[in-house]
C-alpha cells in the first residue's frame, strides 16, 4: 500500500506524522509525506519520502500580525487571519497535494490537512483516513477542544452539540479556499455548505485518534471505526547528546524546571524573560529556558537560569522537575510522558482544553491564560508543581501508563486490519 500523509502546522504538529509514517514505512508500506518547505531536514532525516508544500509556516508565526493576534489570544480573529493567509495559498496546497498523491492507495491528515486531503481524495477516488491528534469526532463524554471545559456541567447533548459547533466554526473560516481550490485546481465542485464530513472518501475507514486514552478515555458513544490509538512519538532523538553548557547546567545543580513556548511567539520577548526569571526567583527554581519561536529573548540572566533555542523534549522533559509550556498537543503529550508535573500556559486554540485536563488529571496546576499570566500566579504555579508530593505522584503514574503505551504500532496495526 503506498500512502500520503499531510502534515500541517508547527514542528509539534507534524512531528507525530513522521513517527506514524515511519511506523507504516516499517510495516513495509510506501509513505510519502506532504509538508511544509520548513521540515525537508526533519522528513529526510527519518529517511521518509518528501514532498514540499509552499509556504513557511514560520514566518507566518513570527509576523507582527501574528504575534499581535497570539497576545490577545482571540481564537476567532486568529481563525480569521489564517483563513485570509489559506485563501492566498489554497491554490498552491491543491496542485502540490494532486502532483504528491500521483499514485497513491490512501491518503490521510490531521485536522490541518483535512480539507485538502479530502478534496484530493474526491479527486483521485481514493480513501481518505483522519487521524486528529485531538478529539475530533463528536461525543457526549466532553465538550469539544475550543470549549471551556466547564460547559461538560450542561451535559452529553450540549457536549455533543459543541463538537460539531468546532467543526463549524474551523469550517466556515476556510470555505471559500477550499472552494477556490475544488474549483480551479481540482475540478471538483464546492463541499457542502456544513463541510465535507460525509464525504465518499470518509466510507469505511478507520478514524485514528493519536492520544492516549490514560488521558482522555475512549468515549463509549465513539463508532467502532474510531479509535484512540496512543500518542505517535518519534524516538530517534533519544540518543540525542546536549551541547555541553547544557549538560553541565543539568549537572550543576537539582533538576531544574524547562520552560518554553514552541511556535507561539511574543510581540516582546524581553518583556516575558524578564516575568519568567524574576517568576523563578520568587519559587527558588533553576530553569532551562527554550526560547523557541521568538517566545523569548537573550537577557542578563542569573546562574540558575540557561537559555538555549530547543532541545528533543523526549530527551530533556525527563531531566527536569517539572515542565511550563503553551499546551500544543505533541508538547503536552511529550510532557505528560516524561512522568513530571506541567504547567500550561495557553495562548489560543485547544491549548485550554489540554491545559484543563492536566489540571483535571491531577498532574499540573491549573491553566494560566497567556494574558492574565503575571509573576506571582506564575511563582506560585511553579512552586505547587516543585513540592506538592500527591502531584508529582500521579505525574508519575501517568507517564509510567503513556510509555507502555505504543500508539504508532496500534495505529499501524488498525490502518492495516481495514485494508485486509
Amino acid at each position: 500500500m503506498r500512502l500520503t500523509i499531510i502534515a500541517s502546522g508547527s514542528r509539534g504538529d507534524v512531528q507525530p506524522y513522521v513517527a506514524l509514517g515511519k511506523g507504516l514505512q516499517q510495516a513495509g508500506h510506501g509513505v510519502r509525506l506532504l509538508t511544509h518547505e520548513n521540515y525537508a531536514t526533519l522528513v529526510a532525516a527519518h529517511e521518509l519520502e518528501f514532498w514540499p508544500m509552499r509556504g513557511d509556516v514560520q514566518a507566518v508565526a513570527q509576523s507582527a500580525e501574528m504575534q499581535a493576534l497570539l497576545e490577545k489570544g482571540n481564537f476567532l480573529a486568529i481563525t480569521a487571519h489564517t483563513a485570509k493567509l489559506a485563501k492566498e495559498a489554497a491554490l498552491h496546497w491543491a496542485e502540490d497535494g494532486l502532483a504528491s498523491c500521483q499514485g497513491t492507495d490512501l491518503i490521510l491528515a490531521g485536522i490541518g490537512g483535512m480539507n485538502t486531503g479530502i478534496a484530493l481524495a474526491e479527486k483521485l477516488g481514493i480513501p481518505f483516513v483522519q487521524a486528529p491528534v485531538v478529539p475530533f469526532t463528536p461525543t457526549a463524554a466532553f465538550p469539544g477542544a475550543l470549549f471551556p471545559q466547564a460547559v461538560g456541567r450542561l451535559g452529553g447533548t450540549v457536549n455533543r452539540f459543541s463538537h460539531h459547533l468546532v467543526r463549524q466554526v474551523m469550517w466556515q473560516g476556510f470555505r471559500g479556499a477550499d472552494s477556490a481550490a475544488r474549483q480551479q485546481v481540482l475540478g471538483l465542485p464546492p463541499a457542502p455548505f456544513f463541510g465535507p464530513y460525509r464525504s465518499p472518501s470518509l466510507v469505511g475507514q478507520p478514524v485514528l485518534c493519536g492520544v492516549s486514552p490514560s488521558v482522555i478515555p475512549q468515549p463509549a458513544d465513539w463508532g467502532e471505526n474510531v479509535h484512540m490509538t496512543g500518542y505517535w512519538f518519534l524516538d530517534a532523538e533519544d540518543d540525542w547528546t546536549p551541547p555541553p553548557a547544557l549538560a553541565d547546567f543539568l549537572a550543576a545543580g537539582p533538576p531544574p524546571v524547562a520552560i518554553g513556548f514552541g511556535s507561539m511567539s511574543n510581540r516582546n520577548p524581553a518583556e516575558m524573560t524578564r516575568l519568567l526569571v524574576a517568576a523563578l526567583a520568587q519559587a527558588g527554581q533553576r530553569a532551562v529556558l527554550l526560547s523557541g519561536w521568538q517566545g523569548m529573548a537573550t537577557t542578563d540572566l542569573p546562574d540558575s537560569i540557561l537559555m538555549i533555542e530547543s532541545a528533543p523534549h523526549a530527551w530533556l522533559f525527563p531531566r527536569t522537575a517539572a515542565t511550563v509550556h503553551h499546551g500544543g498537543a505533541g508538547t503536552t503529550a511529550a510532557a505528560l510522558r516524561a512522568g513530571k508535573p506541567s504547567l500550561v500556559i495557553p495562548f489560543f486554540g485547544d491549548q485550554p482544553f489540554w491545559g484543563q485536563r492536566i489540571a483535571d488529571l491531577g498532574v499540573g496546576p491549573a491553566p494560566i491564560p497567556r494574558k492574565r499570566l503575571a509573576v506571582d500566579n506564575l511563582a506560585q504555579a511553579i512552586q505547587q508543581m516543585a513540592t506538592d508530593g500527591a502531584m508529582r505522584r500521579k505525574a508519575d503514574v501517568l507517564g509510567a501508563k503513556i510509555r507502555a503505551e505504543d500508539g504508532v504500532a496500534r495505529a499501524v496495526e488498525l490502518l492495516c486490519e481495514s485494508r485486509l
